[in-house]
């Protein structure tokens, strides 16, 4: 495919996805020619590589069909992002899906940067929770933020709580390839916080679109952010947690424009490690809290005495029983409001 024919390319790792994949493909084919879709099969065991090929067979002109040896939600991203050929790349997982209004308004922004030669590194957008049962769909969007210009990191000022997911990033494509030359780890899951944070030291333009693009699916028993799942996979979210820690201490400056943001957000990722380990109530679970913060305290003391003093610090390390109890209740409420896993 030819790069300059393409605006966009999205790219949908996919896994044992056959029951629910062709929801996702369907909605991204209506965005034309000028959307460039990689799927990436990593090495399912079900029909999906099958279904995937027909959608190349059908779409020659959009859908490059792509198969590896399983090596985890991390190195599929990796395979499609490495792949891509447009300017601009998103990553869609197979479960999710994208609104076709929004998907144009999106095409077309890109359009305007790519004529006008004035490429911003990141475009933000809305994602909707789209929950199982749920009659309300919370829509996360950032209305905090400037829109309709182009903006630097001290514009970004996020209500308390609120943080970018990878459901509302697109990054420049050669920021990811050229410029950070990310390489997500195999075989570990919760990548996509990785995803949605390193790659922002080298972030010095944005512009955020008020559309409701993303639809993220949840609530299905099996799924990597349901919380017992979580909990069977806890050393796999720590050692994210770890690398983040590691990240953050050696390539961000104190003194940087997205400092600020970058430490919020490791603070957000470090309560999610504490809070599912103070809910799994075993002394294994908590042992590891215990270890997490220690591992901080040990890898930089200011890091750690920072997050530990910050409100969200305070509450996940509140003293014996009572204290554990109050912090998973706030959690629950919390869980009430946003309607994550």
């Amino acid at each position: 495919m030819n790069f300059l024919e393409k605006l966009l390319s999205i790219v949908v790792p996919c896994y044992n996805a056959e029951d629910y994949v062709e929801r996702c493909i369907n909605s991204l084919v209506l965005g034309g020619d000028k959307v460039e879709i990689i799927l990436v099969d990593d090495g399912s065991t079900d029909g999906t590589g099958r279904v995937i090929d027909y959608y190349q067979e059908e779409f020659p002109n959009q859908i490059v069909a792509l198969h590896q040896a399983n090596g985890g939600h991390g190195q599929a991203v990796n395979t499609g992002v490495y792949a891509a050929s447009a300017p601009y790349v998103k990553i869609v997982d197979s479960d999710d899906w994208v609104s076709f209004s929004a998907l144009k308004k999106i095409l077309a922004f890109i359009e305007k940067c790519v004529t006008q030669d004035e490429l911003v590194d990141m475009i933000l957008s809305n994602y909707v929770y789209d929950k199982v049962g749920a009659k309300h769909k919370k829509v996360v969007s950032y209305s905090f933020l400037p829109q309709e210009k182009v903006f630097s990191w001290d514009k970004v000022h996020l209500v308390f709580g609120q943080y970018l997911l990878m459901h509302a990033i697109i990054y420049r494509t050669e920021l990811l390839t050229k410029e950070c030359h990310l390489q997500l780890p195999k075989h570990t899951f919760y990548v996509d916080n990785l995803y949605a944070f390193e790659p922002l030291g080298y972030v010095k333009s944005i512009y955020y679109l008020d559309v409701d693009f993303y639809h993220y699916f949840i609530g299905r028993d099996d799924q990597s952010v349901n919380e017992q799942v979580m909990l069977k996979r806890i050393d796999q979210q720590l050692a994210v947690n770890k690398r983040m820690v590691r990240f953050y201490v050696e390539n961000v400056a104190a003194d940087s424009p997205q400092a600020r943001y970058m430490k919020y957000y490791l603070e957000i990722i470090t309560t999610v490690s504490s809070i599912l380990l103070i809910r799994g109530k075993k002394a294994e679970y908590l042992a590891k809290k215990k270890e997490l913060w220690q591992y901080i305290k040990t890898y930089d003391v200011d890091l750690y005495r920072k997050l530990r003093r910050r409100v969200f610090g305070v509450g996940v390390n509140l003293p014996g029983r009572v204290g554990r109890s109050l912090a998973s209740g706030v959690y629950r409420v919390v869980h009430k409001v946003y309607g994550f896993n």
